[in-house]
């Protein structure tokens, strides 16, 4: 049997790894500035992490929901203190794409409504319902076409007001910040207006805060920094540092009932312990305020870069989540720091180099970063 082919790979493959580098089984270290997609959120292997999901291994892997887990309750309130959602609910599941669709499963019970708002350029995830509001056709099937689901374009308030003035549509979901897209910002004036027209049309408001969520542009969750509370907010990645788990918060002014949301595997006791240990880690090494600081500091030295050379198009992001649109190839570029420079870093289209670390990385790693990017943009030695 054989692999089935589902991206391009390079020819690397790191064994292991410590906070933002990983090795190869030669010992050549590179500097990780991808994180595994924005899911290691507190670095590779870290020791605390490591012991609880070690130590839980050792006790109790799994057991379903059909009895009481009190690594859940846990979880929850140490979610909530620390998001400042506490007054919510939680959902657990496996992914992003799983905690979208039953984001959007549970505004239809709820509602009574069929259809879903989302925007142009959205990413949501490859499951039939998060692939429906995603906007990109190559990756939908015939099977996941529906005429449920409407998109307009980011920022286009008018639009909106039409779409959900007509009383048709549960939610209207969208991106903390769009990651798949190239990092395209929401703005704050924008996510505030679409929380009072949501509200004024009875539509539920979902943000999708996967990638753009825990910690990441240096508020908990991207929407706080404008100031609004959403009625359902969906996160994973970087939740529990690589184990795969999803989640669901639900505002306490929607009423689920038992039934309407069900998982197997979600919540289990081997997620549970990693996702405390992933907030404990937070708390303990002030890691939301790392990534507000490191990342303005990488966005400061880029915009000045930009100034420096026209290569640069633009720098987009907030905190931890940094997108930087050059002139040329983002995939040759990316390619010359990993086999050149030993960096790994993202990618978003054909221009747009993107920057997911780990929570916890430092200045100086950052301006090992910042010199090979710019020698290799500027060919200066």
């Amino acid at each position: 049997m054989t692999l089935f082919d589902v991206y391009s790979l390079y020819d690397i493959e790191p064994v292991s790894g410590s906070g933002s580098y990983v090795f190869t089984a030669d010992g050549t270290r590179y500097l990780d500035l991808y994180g595994g997609h924005a899911v290691i959120s507190i670095g590779h292997a870290h020791p605390t992490y490591v012991k609880a999901v070690s130590d839980q291994v050792g006790r109790l892997g799994f057991y379903s929901n059909s009895v009481k887990n009190s690594l859940q309750v846990r979880m929850a309130e140490k979610l909530g203190r620390q998001s400042g959602y506490d007054n919510y609910s939680l959902f657990l599941c496996n992914s992003g794409a799983e905690a979208n669709e039953n984001a959007m499963k549970l505004a239809s019970f709820v509602t009574g409504r069929s259809k879903i708002l989302a925007f142009d350029r959205a990413f949501h995830g490859r499951t039939s319902g998060a692939v429906a509001v995603t906007d990109n056709p190559k990756i939908q099937a015939p099977f996941n076409a529906t005429p449920n689901v409407d998109f307009v374009k980011l920022g286009d308030l008018a639009a909106v007001k039409e779409r959900l003035s007509t009383g048709q549509y549960a939610a209207v979901i969208i991106e903390g910040i769009q990651g798949v897209a190239g990092i395209r910002m929401v703005e704050d004036d924008f996510l505030r207006q679409l929380r009072t027209v949501s509200e004024c049309t009875s539509t539920l408001l979902i943000l999708d805060e996967i990638q753009s969520g825990y910690g990441r542009t240096g508020n908990f969750f991207a929407h706080q920094h404008a100031g609004i509370r959403p009625d359902i907010v969906t996160c994973a990645k970087g939740i529990a540092n690589g184990f795969p788990m999803g989640a669901v918060l639900i505002s306490t002014a929607i009423e689920p009932w038992k039934g309407m949301l069900g998982t197997t595997f979600g919540g289990n006791h081997l997620a549970c312990s990693a996702a405390i240990a992933v907030l404990d880690v937070m708390e303990a090494e002030h890691l939301v305020e790392n990534a507000a600081e490191v990342g303005q500091y990488l966005i400061t030295r880029l915009n000045e870069m930009a100034g420096e050379t026209d290569q640069i198009v633009e720098v987009r992001g907030r905190g931890l989540m940094i997108g930087i649109e050059i002139k040329g190839s983002a995939s040759e570029l990316r390619k010359r720091l990993l086999f050149e420079h030993r960096i790994f870093t993202g990618g978003a289209g054909e221009h747009t180099v993107r920057l997911l670390p780990a929570l916890g990385l430092t200045k100086d790693q950052a301006d090992v970063f910042l010199t090979n990017f710019r020698q290799l943009l500027t060919g200066d030695c």
